[in-house]
């Protein structure tokens, strides 16, 4: 499985990552240290797995999590993220990212392209049995019991 993902890129240049407009899986750490370049493990740094099945693709849900970690709404996992780390500026240079994109047309209904969004869906969640076989858990963020999202503008209204 490691061999698929990217290398850990910083936050600031995840643009520069290949396959951003493909669908795919995706790993948020949080690290003191810099892991920039650093091939792809799992790390307990690592906070959050997602997933896009989206048109726009990777670029576009890493889009929506700067977005909400940034204090925009959007994102749950971001959401989580933003509520026990409320200063962007102080998270971002510590956020790394690395990426699986899987190559395929959400839009054409072509039997492979299909099997391939279901790709994504099956390695998300072997991403999580993975984290959890190596931490006996599950990444911080993704664990809503334990990274609550904190108060919503709605429930405020």
């Amino acid at each position: 499985m490691k061999h698929h993902f990217s290398l850990w890129v910083r936050w600031k240049e995840r643009g520069a990552l290949d396959g951003l407009r493909f669908p795919g899986v995706y790993a948020l750490a949080i690290s003191e240290e810099d892991i920039a370049g650093a091939a792809f493990s799992w790390r307990q740094e690592i906070i959050y797995v997602g997933m896009s099945n989206a048109k726009g693709g990777l670029k576009s849900r890493l889009q929506q999590f700067d977005n909400t970690i940034r204090g925009r709404e959007g994102h749950g996992g971001g959401q989580r993220v933003r509520f026990k780390h409320p200063d962007y500026s102080a998270i971002a240079p510590r956020l790394f990212v690395s990426v699986w994109p899987i190559e395929c047309n959400v839009e054409s209904g072509d039997p492979e392209d299909l099997r391939g969004m279901g790709e994504v869906a099956r390695l998300e969640y072997e991403c999580f049995a993975r984290f959890a076989e190596t931490f006996h858990c599950l990444p911080e963020f993704n664990d809503k019991k334990r990274s609550p999202k904190g108060e919503s503008k709605r429930e405020r209204s």
